[in-house]
């Protein structure tokens, strides 16, 4: 059968984050720097509630939408932030990734344009394209923030009916500042589009006082905010994020999930409320020590010859690499193979990564210092740099 697999799927490319960590299986002594997976262990308390939860019989299926509980304190949580929904526009989801491709495969009909950030997190085309979507980028400017002139030509001439931001972005460490969050409202408020933000990184966030579009009420009628607890608990595994929209989207975004995964999984939503009305010091605890781990790679790298932005959030560095003269799939597989560190290359986040590499640091101070060193050494084996 010539069309047995679905075009929308053959399509898609696998991450090419995935791909090269699958890479560093060949070389069994180098360092990988590739996933955004916090090295830390969950709190305790995180811990201790699930097992109570076991024990407590509280494994059968929830409510489609999460427990109660964990809804009202998720939207306390975001309340400190000045982000207002209700427990009743809060859906529970299997991590952040099956909020994206819930909201995606809610609304979008074949051939509609979604505005996607470049460089940006690799799921947000794939969905868009595995759905029948058309991906249309916009650029970002040289310290990735928006460059506002250009994306109002793309918005004017393109009429797209969803705009995706990521702040903090993954793989940039790029925050929304007060600033471009007012310029964006002043392009988005008169406009018919839906917005959708990632802000599964919103707990690390390194400077000053948190910025989301999600706070201005008069976008929030039109705002998905997707986030969750894999990063900000170290619970990756766990699987448990949250999509927050008003009730003409809920409907039918919570329709998607239903028929995916039914419910997150209820001992995981059971920990992620202890995490939020327990935890909430280990968190700041992990972003003094991932701030820690930031200024050393901008330190050295810096010195290395890199040109690198300063990120204030998540926990990644985006260094060009220009200056050594290599594309970034040639500069990220020669270091893994010669200098046994793995990064992966910016082109897996789309065209305005190709000059660009992305180092995680959610790994320990001591791997970070000794990648550095690995990475020293090769930089002056291969003296033509």
């Amino acid at each position: 059968m010539n069309n047995s697999i679905s075009k929308n799927v053959e399509n898609v490319e696998i991450s090419g984050i995935r791909k090269f960590f699958n890479k560093v299986e060949k070389y069994p002594n180098a360092i990988s720097l590739t996933l955004g997976q916090p090295d830390f262990k969950v709190p305790q308390k995180i811990k201790d509630a699930m097992i109570n939860a076991i024990i407590d019989d509280k494994t059968t299926y929830t409510p489609n939408a999460g427990i109660m509980e964990l809804r009202v304190e998720i939207c306390k949580y975001l309340n400190k932030m000045n982000i207002l929904y209700s427990p009743e526009e809060v859906c529970v989801t299997v991590g952040g990734s099956e909020g994206l491709a819930s909201v995606f495969t809610a609304l979008i009909n074949p051939g509609d344009k979604v505005l996607i950030p470049t460089p940006a997190y690799p799921a947000y085309e794939s969905c868009v394209k595995l759905v029948g979507g058309k991906v249309v980028n916009y650029n970002l400017n040289s310290e990735f923030s928006i460059d506002f002139d250009k994306l109002k030509i793309i918005l004017d001439n393109e009429n797209p009916k969803i705009i995706v931001l990521s702040f903090p972005s993954n793989p940039t460490g790029a925050v929304l500042s007060a600033t471009d969050k007012n310029s964006l409202i002043n392009l988005l408020k008169e406009r018919d589009i839906i917005i959708l933000s990632d802000e599964i990184y919103s707990a690390l966030y390194f400077e000053g006082n948190y910025n989301s579009i999600a706070q201005c009420e008069t976008l929030l009628a039109k705002t998905i905010l997707v986030s969750g607890f894999s990063k900000m608990f170290s619970m990756t595994g766990l699987r448990i994020g949250y999509v927050c929209a008003k009730e003409k989207y809920m409907k039918h975004i919570m329709k998607v999930h239903q028929y995916s995964v039914s419910c997150a999984p209820s001992i995981s939503q059971w920990g992620a409320l202890e995490g939020l009305i327990s935890c909430l010091d280990d968190v700041e605890f992990m972003k003094i020590e991932f701030k820690k781990r930031r200024d050393f790679l901008y330190e050295k790298l810096t010195g290395l010859g890199f040109e690198c932005i300063l990120p204030d959030g998540a926990f990644y560095i985006f260094p060009s690499i220009k200056n050594f003269h290599m594309s970034s799939d040639e500069f990220c597989e020669s270091l893994l193979a010669e200098g046994g560190v793995a990064i992966v290359p910016g082109t897996a986040f789309g065209k305005g990564g190709k000059d660009f590499i992305r180092i995680s640091y959610s790994y320990s101070m001591p791997q970070l210092e000794e990648a550095i060193i690995r990475i020293e050494k090769w930089i002056k084996k291969n003296t033509s740099f």
